[in-house]
């Protein structure tokens, strides 16, 4: 068998972005030394990445990458990262019995974290548990996966930069990429000043509440942690109870940025340039907001008619108008995008309320937003699709076009999105069905919906399931094989399927 893909370019460029993934564990040295706790464990995880990084780059110092190339570099980049990313779970768990301590757990809680998955294998969240700096650097990797560690890479580095469009082509959420400048290091830079920007703005007004004694508990510390997680649409959390730890007017300052992270980062450039009408004109955008609203109220209605139980974490929502509409926003807000925080333990409301929140699940966040799923701007191309099918099946003398937002939709872009629609439910069904197995082949009884959640939450980057995989849940029962297939599966979900397997069938082709 012959590679028609030049692998040492791939891994020599590979080496460039592990060796400034060392560099971003300087914030969570600086917490440990703030904090005095855990400090080796990030010094000695700076000099291992770096190292490998030096070693790795000497594969092909000057790399030269083509189409390939480009797609086995991005899935190599992202499974490299949660690799590394584990180092620090495992020195931290090293000689206790932390379930970090297992290095398919620390994989695993690495992969959900680059993934922005948010799904979990710690037991009791806290920083009596873990270290202060520890969980910094959990939040982190959500932030650096939020964008894309790609984008990232373009933007800072002149010899990424340099093969950036098959690069952010590769590795954007969403069926294509939409360049904003000439130069497409200049767009990597404009999405990541955008992005930033947001966070900076909900670290301010979150710890601006604590200053104005309106969320106690929500310090800078707290503030810098959730900031770091609500605009990646991650859903980590320092705090065992998420967001539901604290006040009220948390939540509501939550909800927009939540709601913004699901939308095309490319629109607010625009808006930037006092384009706003691009905005309000984007037909997915619309959509997106018309799904948020819709389903947003149904299930508050539930919520109002007693679909939660009145006593839990976040208060009665039976006949309380204001509690009911905040838990249905926050819930819809961070589910239908992936963010996965909660506020109110949501597997234990009833069938019906459930029902509403795994449909959420299934829309997804808007392409170019950081949500995960399957995005909205293909559910609408597959549904004018199948309008256009039964169309020209009753006039089949009539030449349809799909069209979106007025424009002509490319006939190998729509069979492109439906090629990764089939997959990603193909793949969803398989796995729930292995996951289902799996588990039952240790004795563990997973009910349908477990099954169901746990394979749709870690494709769509979700993080929370149903039952036992609930917002306040855990995956650390799961057996090692079923967490390997969840680990593969939020990596290929974080990529969209497509580009990964794209790259190994060209790595393995044989011509």
């Amino acid at each position: 068998m012959s590679w028609s893909v030049n692998w040492k370019a791939s891994v020599g460029l590979l080496g460039v972005g592990i060796k400034y993934l060392a560099v971003t564990l300087l914030v969570p040295l600086l917490v440990a030394v703030i904090y005095g706790d855990d400090v080796w464990v990030f010094l000695v995880s700076i000099a291992v990445i770096a190292a490998v990084g030096f070693a790795v780059e000497r594969v092909d110092p000057d790399p030269d990458l083509g189409p390939r190339e480009a797609l086995l570099f991005v899935s190599l980049a992202w499974l490299a990262a949660a690799i590394l990313g584990a180092i620090p779970y495992l020195l931290a768990g090293y000689g206790t019995a932390s379930t970090l301590a297992d290095p398919i757990n620390a994989l695993f809680e690495s992969m959900s974290g680059f993934t922005t998955t948010g799904a979990t294998v710690l037991g009791e969240i806290s920083t009596d548990r873990h270290s202060h700096a520890l969980l910094m650097w959990r939040q982190l990797t959500q932030w650096l996966g939020g964008m894309g560690i790609i984008v990232l890479m373009i933007a800072i580095l002149p010899e990424v930069a340099v093969n950036g469009a098959q690069l952010m082509d590769s590795e954007a959420p969403g069926p294509e990429l939409q360049k904003l400048t000439p130069r497409i290091a200049e767009t990597a830079r404009a999405l990541w000043l955008i992005y930033f920007g947001f966070t900076v703005l909900l670290v301010g007004l979150l710890y601006g509440l604590h200053l104005l004694e309106m969320a106690p508990n929500m310090d800078l510390y707290n503030a810098v942690a959730h900031g770091f997680t609500t605009l990646p649409t991650g859903g980590f959390s320092p705090q065992a109870d998420s967001i539901g730890a604290f006040s009220a007017a948390v939540q509501w300052v939550v909800i927009p940025f939540m709601v913004v992270a699901g939308v095309n980062f490319a629109l607010f450039w625009h808006v930037l340039r006092g384009e706003a009408e691009v905005l309000v004109g984007n037909t997915e955008f619309r959509t997106y907001a018309g799904a948020l609203a819709v389903v947003t109220a149904l299930l508050a209605v539930l919520l109002f008619r007693g679909a939660a139980p009145p006593i839990e974490l976040g208060g009665a929502t039976e006949g309380v108008t204001e509690n009911a509409l905040r838990q249905a926003a926050f819930q819809i807000g961070s589910l239908l995008n992936s963010t996965g925080y909660a506020t109110a333990d949501f597997a234990r409301w009833d069938p019906h309320a459930q029902a509403v929140l795994l449909f959420a699940m299934f829309i997804g966040g808007s392409a170019g937003s950081t949500g995960g799923g399957v995005k909205i701007v293909r559910w609408l191309v597959v549904a004018k699709s199948i309008r256009r099918e039964l169309f020209t099946t009753a006039h089949p003398d009539v030449v349809e076009p799909v069209r979106l937002g007025g424009n002509v939709v490319d006939e190998d872009a729509v069979r492109g999105i439906m090629s990764f629609t089939l997959l990603y439910v193909v793949l969803f069904a398989l796995s729930a069905v292995v996951i289902a197995l799996d588990a039952a082949r240790i004795g563990e009884q997973l009910s349908v919906l477990e099954a169901i959640s746990a394979s749709l939450a870690t494709i769509g980057n979700i993080g929370p399931g149903f039952g036992r995989l609930g917002p306040f849940g855990s995956y650390r029962f799961f057996p090692n094989t079923s967490k390997l297939l969840m680990i593969f599966l939020m990596w290929i979900g974080r990529l969209e399927i497509v580009p990964v397997l794209a790259a190994f069938v060209s790595a393995t082709d044989g011509r």
